[in-house]
C-alpha cells in the first residue's frame, strides 16, 4: 500500500505588500504610518511572529489593499526606532519563502493570507560554472562594506546566499527579482543572474 504524501501546513499570515522584493536573509527598513501596519507591528512585537512581504502586482503601498504576488518572504522585526520625522521605523530580516493560496482583508484593512512555506534544498556549493559570480560578489562586498563585507568566507561558497546577496546589489528589474524569488533551485538562480550580468558590465 502506497501512502499519500503528507499535506503541507497552511497558516494565516499578515501580509505587507510592497514595491520591492525581500530575499531570504535580506535586510528591510520600513517607515510605518498607516494604522493597519502599526497594528501589524504591535501584533508581531507582542507575539514574536513574522509577517509576510510580497511584491505588489496591482495597487499601491498606501491606501486600498494591494494585490500581492503569489510568492513572498517571511520577515521578522529585529529593531525599532523613532525616525527624525517622528514616525516609527523598523528593521526586518528576510526568512523563508512562502506561497500565498488565498487572501482576505481584516476590518482594519490589513491584508492576511493563507500561506504555505516553501521547501528549501540543503546548502549547496557554488557550481564551478558560476564561480565568477562569487568573485564579483566578493569585490562588491569590499566596496559596500558593512555586514556583507563582514560575512564569513564560507558564505561566498553557498549558492543560495551568493544568489540572494548578488540579486540585492545588482540593479535588476522588479520582475527579475520576483522571478529569482520564485525559482526554487539556487543553481538556477545563479544561471539567471549570469544571463543578466552582461548588461551591467562596463565596456
Amino acid at each position: 500500500m502506497v501512502e499519500a504524501p503528507a499535506a503541507k501546513a497552511v497558516q494565516e499570515l499578515a501580509l505587507f505588500p510592497l514595491s520591492t522584493v525581500l530575499n531570504p536573509g535580506g535586510r528591510l527598513e520600513l517607515r510605518i504610518f498607516e494604522p493597519r501596519y502599526l497594528d501589524l507591528v504591535r501584533e508581531c512585537a507582542r507575539s514574536g511572529a513574522p509577517f509576510g512581504v510580497c511584491l505588489i502586482v496591482h495597487g499601491a503601498e498606501a491606501g486600498a489593499p494591494a494585490q500581492p504576488a503569489a510568492v513572498g518572504t517571511l520577515a521578522r522585526i529585529v529593531d525599532f526606532s523613532t525616525l527624525p520625522d517622528g514616525l516609527l521605523g523598523i528593521v526586518a530580516r528576510g526568512g523563508a519563502r512562502f506561497h500565498v493560496h488565498d487572501t482576505a482583508v481584516r476590518p482594519n484593512r490589513l491584508l492576511v493570507g493563507q500561506v504555505e512555506l516553501l521547501d528549501e534544498p540543503p546548502a549547496q556549493p557554488v557550481p564551478a560554472e558560476s564561480g565568477v559570480l562569487a568573485i564579483i560578489l566578493r569585490r562588491l562586498a569590499e566596496q559596500v562594506g558593512g555586514e556583507l563585507a563582514a560575512a564569513d568566507h564560507a558564505c561566498f561558497d553557498d549558492a543560495a546566499w551568493v544568489a540572494w546577496r548578488l540579486a540585492e546589489l545588482l540593479p535588476l528589474e522588479l520582475e527579475e527579482r520576483q522571478q529569482l524569488l520564485e525559482t526554487g533551485a539556487p543553481a538556477q538562480r545563479l544561471q539567471l543572474l549570469a544571463e543578466w550580468l552582461p548588461r551591467f558590465q562596463r565596456h
